[in-house]
């Protein structure tokens, strides 16, 4: 794969060469060279393929339902490469599914694992915007209530934007069944802090408590503003929003 230089940018085939866009930046590469559609649906050769393209799709279809569910977290922005991290992700879990055979394995399957959940909590979902690093503070979830308590809390030691003067954090819990896709998510009322802020406890409580439909996940998510005469206008540069698992029932 290479760049395209020039004035105008091509799109399509010419001699040979694909010439398209790749987020958003003009580039060209050699046409040809897949499988041939046929071989991979009937060659014995190719069973393993089909096998990769099946668990694949399903990695897929289960990634578009989780991101479009917790878009309130980063509503307004883009992460870049965020469907391939996710996937990276997908794919393990599925990977530590013990039931089903090679083509057939599920996400859900390695959700319910000990390992599955660890990965679900232990991944970095933004990691130009790590929230762990963001607020660097102890975090306590009530597994009746799901209240989180964020304790020793001190605005001097929060990770602010270049810029910035407000920061914004959004907790909620993901209700989510990773067999059937099956989704509720639970907000509490986002709470917007400022430079000036001197309290040490932060409380964080779901308006409404998830009736356990799926997975439980508890996240968090931070965004950054800047006040301008009595105004907050939203800061999107990518290390000012982010969000993490900070657990799983």
């Amino acid at each position: 794969m290479a760049k395209q230089k020039g004035i105008i940018p091509l799109t399509g085939t010419i001699g040979g060469i694909n010439f398209y866009y790749l987020n958003g930046k003009p580039v060209a590469r050699k046409a040809g060279g897949g499988f041939n559609g046929k071989a991979i649906k009937t060659k014995a050769s190719m069973q393993r393929v089909r096998e990769n393209g099946s668990e694949f799709g399903h990695c897929s279809r289960v990634n578009k339902v989780f991101r479009v569910v917790l878009r309130p977290f980063y509503k307004g922005f883009k992460f870049t490469y965020f469907h391939s991290r996710l996937m990276t992700l997908f794919t393990q879990l599925k990977d530590l599914d013990a039931l089903h055979e090679r083509g057939k394995r599920v996400v859900f399957e390695g959700v319910s694992t000990t390992e599955g959940i660890a990965l679900l909590r232990q991944f970095n979902y933004t990691p130009d915007c790590d929230v762990r690093r963001v607020l660097p503070f102890d975090f306590e979830i009530d597994s009746s209530t799901f209240e989180l308590t964020i304790s020793h809390f001190n605005i001097k030691k929060v990770g602010f934007l270049s810029g910035a003067t407000h920061i914004e954090l959004n907790y909620g819990v993901l209700d989510f069944n990773f067999e059937t896709q099956y989704n509720n998510l639970h907000l509490a009322t986002p709470l917007v802090l400022n430079k000036s802020f001197n309290g040490t406890t932060i409380q964080l409580t779901p308006d409404i408590l998830p009736n356990g439909v799926g997975t439980l996940l508890c996240v968090l998510g931070v965004r950054f503003y800047q006040e301008v005469d009595g105004e907050l206008y939203l800061l999107n540069a990518k290390e000012g929003v982010g969000f993490v698992v900070l657990e799983c029932f």
